[in-house]
């Protein structure tokens, strides 16, 4: 089995009923953990169904299988249907490429400093959609 890891911190945020969260990926995701490792991520979903922002942290994520893809679009689906929202920072560039590739950075956001995540992920959405 391909060692795998998510480690999930408490962001700390002003804003009353918004509970967000830095979730480190390490290692790779691939047929032999997904599965497992995915099952954190929605229980994470589950204890916080409304508001919940996540800050993906990918610095040390080396390989994401098609299936790793499959649920990062369907925990974008969860959390943006509860009023939350996704980033990703320090994405590897085989990575962001497949993300570019499959159209996943046309809806959640990737920035190269945990810093401009954080930022982007806090602020208030503009009235009328995000500018490309």
């Amino acid at each position: 089995m391909t060692q795998a890891n998510i480690t999930i911190e408490d962001i700390p945020v002003s804003t009353e009923g918004i509970t967000a969260k830095l979730v480190k990926f390490q290692g790779q995701l691939d047929e032999s953990n997904v599965d497992e490792k995915a099952k954190t991520i929605y229980e994470l979903i589950e204890k916080n169904p409304q508001n919940l922002f996540l800050l993906f942290d990918f610095e040390e994520l080396e390989y994401m299988n098609s299936k790793s893809i499959g649920y990062l679009t369907d925990w974008y689906g969860k959390i943006t249907e509860g009023g939350g929202k996704i980033v990703v920072a320090k994405t590897r560039s085989n990575i962001l490429d497949i993300l570019q590739v499959v159209g996943l950075t046309q809806l959640i956001n990737c920035y190269t400093t945990l810093d401009e995540a954080k930022l982007a992920l806090l602020q208030k959405p503009a009235e009328g959609g995000a500018a490309s």
